[in-house]
């Protein structure tokens, strides 16, 4: 029922842009929490955003404050996320992540569903 398909990946150099794209069916944004994910080799999945349902509210990883940001196109059910200044650190696979319960998809870092991911590469 429930799908995410995350696009707008690609190779960037450092201190570029890049806007990733969550496509989502199955949801509504009164009820789910989305969220960004990403994953480096060799390195833990580290939540990176994520949009809480009726509020909108947006949390960050603070390794990306002031550079990335979140957002929500009803219209679309699309969640997107900016990424600006980007850094070779930043440099991951990007998933896309729903779940009712903000608890368990920001804390527990468990959500219910997963998109397929997206490979985010900057060069330096």
């Amino acid at each position: 029922e429930v799908q995410l398909v995350e696009s707008g990946g690609g190779l960037v150099q450092a201190g570029g842009s890049l806007r990733l794209s969550c496509a989502a069916s199955g949801v509504t944004f009164d009820d789910y929490v989305i969220g960004w994910f990403r994953q480096a080799p060799g390195k833990e999945r580290e939540g990176v955003s994520c949009i809480t349902g009726g509020s909108g509210k947006s949390y960050y990883a603070e390794s990306v404050k002031g550079r990335f940001t979140i957002s929500r196109d009803t219209a679309k059910n699309t969640v997107y996320l900016q990424m600006n200044s980007l850094k070779s650190e930043d440099t991951a696979v990007y998933y896309c992540a729903a779940d009712p319960i903000f608890v368990r998809l920001w804390m527990a870092k468990s959500p219910g569903y997963w998109g397929k991911g997206t490979l985010v590469t900057v060069s330096s």
